[in-house]
């Protein structure tokens, strides 16, 4: 079966004002039909880049795909232009951004949203019963359709861009951070919400998140990010309870999902990746614990070439040591 999503090797840099910054330097990841897969990682190792990136909304001029290659539904994306991303953009993929309130148009009702989204991707249909259907999908009240954004709480607004984005019929559904700034009651009703339409509606979802508590609970395969490289991925029970890398062991002492012998939670030592970190060598090299020279030398080969659950880690390698 063709998967929806294949992301191979991928690098997207940012040009501008005569630098360039490396933003995702060597990413994979793909995502079946009906399957949730999540991205983990610290803030600012490309997780919100390689999701724009799947729906071509990088900045104009500014984002650049240097390397790799971008398959949704089977079909190479990677050098699309604007028009050809517009028949891509809902169906087959959709995306949930993680502040609804400046993604909403403050001066047009819920209503006249939602009914946009319809209009452009489902057009056939009539209207009004269509958003009164994708309301109740998102289980919001029929009287909310003649409501503001500035008049719903945030959990509401999370709802209202779901309808939106369910509008469009997507195959797979892209949540960026769909929990942010909620309180823990509204981020369960929202993930769970999600659960709830992916079987309904038999899509596939790409959670991105820190939360790694939130993806144990809601994601079939769970994928970690760290400088702009994925350096773990595989079934989620695998890779939560038994990571390879030791910055996904690191990333899991320091979440709510494990604390130490004396009950605190641990930290990651060091600041996070700067572009030091960007040399041939592993990018975790500068705050791993486990630091040989090979690590500095060369970044590391997937480990084991074959199965379920896989990182770049020369402590994998049966003579990591010898070089």
């Amino acid at each position: 079966m063709t998967d929806l999503l294949n992301i191979e090797a991928l690098q997207i840099s940012y040009h501008a004002r005569g630098r360039v910054v490396p933003a995702v330097r060597d990413a994979s990841l793909s995502v079946r039909a009906r399957e949730a897969v999540g991205i983990a990682g610290e803030s600012g190792c490309g997780k919100s880049t390689l999701a724009r990136a799947v729906l071509g909304l990088m900045p104009a001029g500014i984002g650049r795909i240097v390397a790799g290659r971008i398959t949704i539904v089977g079909q190479d994306v990677t050098s699309y232009g604007e028009q050809q991303w517009q028949r891509v953009r809902g169906n087959p993929v959709a995306i949930v951004f993680q502040d609804p309130l400046s993604f909403l148009n403050p001066v047009m009702t819920v209503g006249a949203q939602i009914a946009e989204s319809v209009r452009l991707h489902d057009s056939l249909v009539p209207l009004r019963p269509r958003c009164l259907e994708l309301l109740e999908l998102v289980a919001l009240p029929p009287d909310t359709l003649r409501r503001y954004p500035h008049e719903l709480s945030g959990g509401m607004r999370q709802r209202v861009m779901l309808a939106i984005a369910l509008g469009c019929r997507p195959q797979l559904l892209v949540a960026d951070e769909p929990t942010t700034a909620l309180d823990a009651t509204t981020q369960a009703e929202i993930m769970a919400l999600l659960g709830s339409l992916r079987t309904q509606l038999g899509m596939g979802l790409l959670i991105i998140s820190h939360d790694l508590g939130l993806l144990r609970w809601h994601c079939d395969r769970v994928f970690v990010m760290y400088a702009g490289h994925t350096v773990e991925w595989g079934d989620t029970a695998s890779v939560l309870n038994q990571p390879l890398h030791p910055y996904a062991q690191g990333l899991i002492a320091a979440s709510r999902l494990r604390r130490g012998p004396t009950g605190r939670f641990g930290a990651l030592r060091g600041d996070g990746p700067t572009e030091m970190d960007s040399g041939e060598g592993c990018p975790f090299a500068r705050r791993c614990p486990h630091t040989m020279p090979i690590c500095r030398q060369m970044m590391p080969p997937v480990s084991p070439p074959e199965g379920a659950h896989q990182a770049r880690c020369w402590l994998q390698e049966p003579n990591h040591g010898a070089a």
